[in-house]
Formats: structure tokens, sequence, C-alpha cells
């Protein structure tokens, strides 16, 4: 309840300083506003407090009472209702083309480089309310997981399911960026993106990353590309037991078409970007959430009720009290 409350003039709560100043001074003084009687002695009068005495000084406790409720009716309390509407004025469609060849399954990034993406992966959907998106996977060739979509959870489920083997070796990422590039481009929203992330160099498929690259800078999609390991050497899976199904791995160095990755963010108005590690990847996509944001007007109804009313009231109410007692019940008091 507090929560909704304010003073529309909390200045004037600075005068409740006068309040206990006030009282200070009714105190130092009560015995100068009864009338003294000098008399040679107190034997033929009864002595004793009468109760008008203890109840004279209640007189003053009205007025700084009622003083204390003009004060807070002077700042005006009131409790404010807010409503909100908000509307979006930018959408924003996103394809996450990912690349899920065998050598995501290295563990130059914890526990693997396709473990890792699809953790990061999931958290940036997140944080992506109100926006579409959609997830293209591909190795030798590509295919999407999802169409693009609001609902996020369709997305997230998608994205945790993402694993290796699902369709033939090598890395196309011509056929790759070419899927996400299909997805979009009879997209009404007015910004487009696409997150290409890959691991290796471009050597299966049969569209030319160049190719796919034109075909999204007439389009206007912007795209943002990633790669994906460690700088040097890294632990690659390179055979698989028959029995167990097992992988074993062996350090190999790691190889990424930077150059190409470079053209295609440099030619759609993207950037590039270098995960070598899951910290790197994670600000990657942090960085992406900050670029690519969707602006969206919040619209805020206030309602105001006043409580001020109340207190000039009880003011009013104990003001008129004091007056009664005053000139009634202690008028000959002394």
């Amino acid at each position: 309840m507090l929560n909704n409350f304010e003073f529309h003039n909390p200045q004037f709560l600075w005068l409740l300083i006068l309040v206990p100043l006030l009282a200070l001074w009714f105190f130092s003084s009560r015995k100068k506003q009864h009338t003294q009687l000098s008399i040679p002695n107190l034997n033929n009068f009864k002595t004793g407090t009468s109760i008008l005495s203890r109840l004279k000084p209640l007189l003053n406790i009205f007025r700084l009472l009622a003083l204390t409720a003009l004060i807070i009716a002077l700042a005006r309390p009131r409790n404010v209702s807010v409503s909100k509407r908000t509307k979006t004025n930018r959408g924003i469609d996103i394809v996450m083309a990912i690349d899920v060849s065998a050598s995501m399954l290295a563990k130059d990034l914890k526990p693997n480089r396709l473990e890792a993406l699809k953790r990061v992966a999931v958290d940036f959907v997140n944080r992506r309310p109100n926006d579409r998106i959609g997830i293209v996977v591909y190795a030798g060739e590509s295919f999407t997981q999802t169409p693009i979509t609001s609902d996020k959870s369709i997305v997230k489920r998608t994205i945790s399911e993402i694993k290796w083997g699902q369709l033939e070796g090598g890395t196309a990422i011509g056929m790759g960026l070419g899927s996400a590039v299909n997805r979009l481009k009879e997209s009404k929203a007015k910004s487009k993106v696409i997150i290409l992330l890959t691991d290796g160099v471009n050597n299966a498929g049969f569209v030319d990353p160049k190719t796919a690259t034109e075909l999204a800078k007439e389009l206007g999609i912007k795209v943002y590309t990633i790669g994906l390991g460690t700088n040097g050497m890294a632990p690659f899976p390179w055979a698989k037991d028959p029995r167990t199904g097992k992988l074993s791995f062996r350090n190999q160095q790691v190889e990424i078409d930077e150059k190409l990755l470079q053209f295609i963010a440099t030619q759609t108005e993207g950037e590039y970007f270098r995960a070598t590690d899951n910290a790197k990847l994670k600000a990657i996509y942090d960085e992406i959430d900050k670029l690519e944001k969707t602006k969206i007007e919040e619209f805020k109804y206030y309602n105001y009720t006043e409580k001020y009313r109340f207190w000039v009231f009880l003011a009013g109410i104990l003001l008129l009290l004091e007056f009664i007692l005053k000139n009634t019940l202690f008028k000959s008091f002394i």
C-alpha cells in the first residue's frame, strides 16, 4: 500500500519541526498561563490538585495535533494508481543459423562448443520477449529447425534438442546462411537479423557463401557472424567406438575462415565476433542483444486519490474541540 502513497508537496513536511518546538514552549510557559494569588497561609484552604488542572494541558495538545494535521494536509498526501500500456514500435525478426558439424563437439569450450552455445542461445532468447525468432541448423547441408515464431517456449525447446549427427558431415556456411535468408525474405518486420555461428571453413554445400551474402544484402538483412573456437590447438573428436558409441579426441589446429565471416558481416552492415571461450561467447550475445534492441513505447496513466481533506477535517475538529473546552469547561478555571 505504501508503494502507492506519496506527498505531492513534501517540502511542507519540514514545518513539522515546529511541533516539538511549540510543545517545548507550551511546557516551559505553562505556569505563566495561570493567575497567581498571594496569601499569608493555606490553613483555611483545601489542598490538592483538581482534575481540571490536570486536563488543561489537553488544550495545548489539541492545538499541536491540529497544527500537525494542517501541515500534513499542506503536503497533500495521496494514493497513486498507475496503469501501463506498451506498444512495440519496431519488431525484430531474428534467425539463428547454428553450425552442428562434428567439430562443434570440440572441448576448448566447456563442456563442449555445442553445449556452451546452447546455454548462451537460450539466455539470449529469454531476453527477447518482443521479437520473433527462428532456428536454422547446418553441417554438410542445412534445414530449418524452427520457423520464425513468437512462441519462445518452442524456440528454447528446439535449441535444447539440437545435437550433433542430425546432418551429414562438413560445414556448408553458404547453405546455412542461404536457409536463414530464405526464412526472412517474406518477413514484414522493420528489422531483420541473422546470427550466423560456425567453428570452421566452408567445405560443403552447393550455395556460395558470397552469393547468400548478396541475397541478404538485397533484402536488407543484417548478419552478425561468430567464429567459435580457441586460438591454436583444441581437442577435436576424430573416432567413434562402434561398440560403445564413445568418441575419442585428439588435439588439432583450430581453423576458422575469419575473412569470409568478416566479409559477410561487412557487406550486410553487421559485425564479426570471435568467441575463444565460454565467457567471450556470452559477452558476444550480450553485445548483440544491446545492438539490436526492440523499441517499445510505454504509456502510463496516473489516477490520484487525494487524502488531504481528511487531515483538514481532523484539524478543524481538534481546533473546534479546543475552542469549546476553553470557553466552557476551562473558562473560569484559574
